[in-house]
């Protein structure tokens, strides 16, 4: 009989040959897709050798293995669609045309805002560009309200500083 370290790696290396194919089945029906279902089974047999100990501990291991794989597409299709409303949030404040741009100007503001890091430069475009609220750009982005005002407050200071103050104002529209 070999050491506990041992027996539970060949425990649980039994366990994955006989149950990886299953979980990757259940993943793909949960979420619909075949690329994802072999690393969410992958995911879930880390997060169970990481609680092997639980997890054979269980009544029905297999049975707990498909949970962590459910909670695992759960959570997989939640983040799919935070990000579809975050997209859909982002092209729906998309004005339908465009006047004629003074190309000189815009090429000093990209300038100025590649050289801002991006959550200021993410805060300035979405509130000022996209007239985005704090509040829509802080679930856009995934920050608090705070954040977005402080970020961009300081991404302005940083725009004027590099661009000059009325080039600024001129790029925020008036605004302050």
């Amino acid at each position: 009989m070999g050491t506990p370290a041992a027996d539970a790696r060949a425990e649980f290396q039994e366990f994955f040959e006989r149950h990886y194919a299953e979980l990757a089945r259940l993943a793909h029906l949960l979420t619909g897709e075949a690329d994802a279902a072999d690393d969410l089974a992958a995911d879930a047999m880390l997060a169970l050798w990481h609680r092997w100990d639980r997890a054979r501990a269980a009544k029905h291991p297999a049975a707990y293995a498909r949970g962590v794989v459910a909670n695992l597409a759960r959570s997989r299709i939640r983040s799919a669609v935070r990000e579809r409303r975050r997209v859909a949030l982002f092209w729906s404040r998309r004005p339908d045309s465009v006047e004629g741009p003074d190309v000189p100007g815009v090429v000093d503001v990209q300038e100025a805002l590649r050289a801002l890091p991006f959550r200021k430069r993410a805060c300035v475009v979405l509130r000022h560009a996209f007239d985005l609220s704090e509040r829509d750009t802080s679930l856009v982005l995934g920050i608090s309200v705070g954040t977005v005002k402080s970020q961009t407050s300081k991404g302005m200071a940083e725009l004027q500083r590099l661009l000059g103050p009325r080039a600024a104002a001129d790029l925020v529209g008036g605004r302050k």
